[in-house]
């Protein structure tokens, strides 16, 4: 019989192996030799949950908001290693992501 607890564990393996949470947690390292971009990046993840959190109560995103997002993302991207830390995070969460949804998957059954 298998057991979910051991399938789990080898699952969390598996992504701490993976490309994309090497890679995340390398440039999330060397984003963090830089305070200021530290705090920038933070400023930008929180803006960002913020509007996330709105759209999930069905609140209207405006293009102010949306315009705010987009500028500081495009100041953020001008710096190499913040550049990296982004791609990093959207690629470990796109896989996050994917995983979810195959568990998803079993709930939907």
């Amino acid at each position: 019989m298998v057991n979910p607890y051991d399938k789990a564990r080898e699952l969390a393996a598996a992504i701490r192996e993976s490309d994309e949470y090497r890679d995340y947690l390398a440039s999330k390292e060397k984003a963090q030799q830089n305070p200021e971009l530290v705090s920038a990046l933070n400023d930008y993840q929180e803006k960002q949950f913020d509007m996330q959190k709105r759209q999930v109560v069905g609140e209207e995103i405006g293009p102010e908001m949306m315009a705010q997002m987009q500028n500081l993302y495009q100041i953020l991207a001008r710096d190499p290693v913040a550049a990296e830390y982004l791609n990093a995070q959207m690629r470990f969460a796109m896989m996050a992501n994917d995983v979810y949804s195959v568990l998803g998957d079993v709930l939907k059954s």
